[in-house]
């Protein structure tokens, strides 16, 4: 029997353990045509904002680094679940974001996340579709939100940026905004939401070149140059900096410079 079931899901990638087939294009299709639920998003956005602001004493510092208006690509580490909602209170307008496709194995919470902004990408297979949904959504002057690590990193310093990053910031043109959020991650504790304190920081936006053709090189250098400026931020906010090699010394002692 466990060899049927393995053998199905070879055959139907997008089929959970025992159930049924997930929509991936049914729930990007929903977010390109429909947008987010208005009811739903802006009704349980006025009871998060002041959730976040009392009971976790959310501090936003830079918001006026916002753009009010067109494309906008925010850029962030990623400490929690909580942080595509603690990040939306930034703007004043819908957010959107990708969240991993196991997300939307069960149907209410499929429903629910694509409601407010959620749409699926399968991490493992560095989803194609999931750039192009996000390239629409742009297109049209909306907001999306982007964890360039892949996946949520905790604790200690920031992981490594894949470079989707750098591949949507050339081929749309949208202004990236650097955002660190640093806390999050000591919020819940099994289904316990707890009293802890969450801070964001933004940073000043960083406009690329329009290209056609974007190698991975050049992504990968953009990439690199978004990731410096979210780790400024998470260093402003007093996270962990990543352990570098220690400085080269010559016979007498003396550090040497690694540019020279």
């Amino acid at each position: 029997m466990g060899q049927m079931l393995n053998h199905q899901n070879l055959a139907d990638p997008e089929r959970p353990p025992g159930g049924a087939p997930v929509d991936l294009d049914g729930f990007r299709e929903r977010s390109l045509q429909r947008g987010v639920n208005p009811f739903v998003y802006w009704t349980l956005r006025a009871i998060l904002v002041p959730f976040f602001l009392v009971y976790l004493r959310l501090q936003r510092v830079g918001r006026e680094h916002l753009p009010r208006g067109g494309p906008l690509l925010l850029a962030s580490n990623h400490r929690s679940f909580l942080d595509p909602f603690v990040i939306g209170t930034l703007v004043r307008r819908p957010v959107y974001y990708m969240a991993k496709r196991e997300l939307f194995e069960k149907r209410w919470q499929a429903w629910v996340l694509n409601a407010l902004g959620a749409f699926p990408v399968d991490r493992g297979a560095g989803d194609r579709d999931a750039l192009e949904t996000a390239r629409a959504i742009l297109a049209r002057g909306d907001c999306v939100v982007v964890f360039p690590e892949g996946t949520r990193v905790r604790p200690g310093p920031l992981g490594e940026p894949r470079r989707g990053i750098g591949r949507l910031a050339l081929e749309t043109g949208a202004p990236v905004v650097p955002v660190a959020v640093i806390g999050s991650d000591a919020v819940r504790r099994g289904w316990r939401i707890r009293p802890r304190k969450v801070r964001l920081r933004v940073g000043a936006p960083l406009r690329f070149p329009t290209v056609e053709s974007c190698s991975p090189a050049l992504a990968a250098g953009v990439t690199e140059r978004i990731w410096a400026c979210v780790s400024l931020q998470w260093q402003w906010l007093g996270g962990a900096r990543a352990v570098g090699p220690a400085p080269a010394e010559d016979t007498h002692g003396h550090e040497i410079s690694r540019a020279a």
